[in-house]
């Protein structure tokens, strides 16, 4: 089993093709799309492929060290990850493929109208092992 990230942008991506903001949307629009997501974390939830899944609020920070002594700094001239990332979901499938067949299906969520959004969604694996240095021949 191995673990991957669906991760869910609010923009970044190709736009989906129901390209309609969340913010427009009715409330029972809302409604139906949380309601599918957590329809597809129960049915993997039975499966045993569901870790976590969490949509962000648009609020956030971002947070620096800047060195001893000093306040941390936040924000700066940088696209923010809260315009960008609208949630995740972790899934624990057999294998690369599993995890894409899930992102699409996870694609379908409904949205304005009622019409799957068909949003890109990146799949991204856990790093398994962290990486080695190769041992520098000059010691």
């Amino acid at each position: 089993m191995a673990k991957y990230l669906l991760l869910k942008h609010y923009r970044g991506a190709p736009a989906p093709a129901n390209d309609v903001p969340m913010d427009k949307w009715t409330p029972e629009e809302v409604s139906a799309h949380v309601q599918y997501m957590r329809d597809f974390a129960a049915r993997l939830e039975e499966t045993g492929e569901f870790i976590d899944g969490q949509a962000l609020a648009p609020e956030g920070t971002w947070v620096r060290y800047d060195g001893e002594g000093r306040p941390p700094v936040t924000d700066g001239p940088f696209a923010e990850t809260k315009d960008l990332i609208a949630g995740w979901m972790v899934i624990d499938v057999d294998s690369y493929e599993r995890a894409v067949e899930l992102a699409g299906e996870l694609s379908a969520a409904p949205g304005a109208g009622g019409k799957p959004i068909h949003e890109w969604l990146e799949v991204r694996p856990f790093l398994a092992a962290p990486p080695t240095v190769p041992e520098c021949p000059h010691r």
